[in-house]
């Protein structure tokens, strides 16, 4: 196993914060799968930053939330 890490900007469609984050994840080697590791990002990050800010007053929908990933390599530490 391999560990990745992206740098990614995340938008919602009405909350008017962007997340500017980075995202680690393992996977067996070889390409990566950007549009798998688009939905990772928002189920396992983007939703709860967004619900964290929006707490009770707001339901958050992953279907609101764009993710801009800008790069992506091997992690090593």
């Amino acid at each position: 196993m391999t560990t990745y890490i992206a740098k990614f900007c995340a938008h919602h469609r009405i909350i008017q914060i962007m997340q500017h984050s980075v995202f680690t994840w393992k996977q067996e080697g070889g390409d990566i799968d950007k549009d798998l590791l688009i939905g990772k990002i928002k189920r396992e990050s983007s939703l709860h930053f967004f619900k964290l800010l929006a707490g009770d007053h707001y339901a958050v929908n992953i279907e609101d939330i764009d993710i801009e990933v800008s790069n992506m390599k091997p992690f090593y530490s």
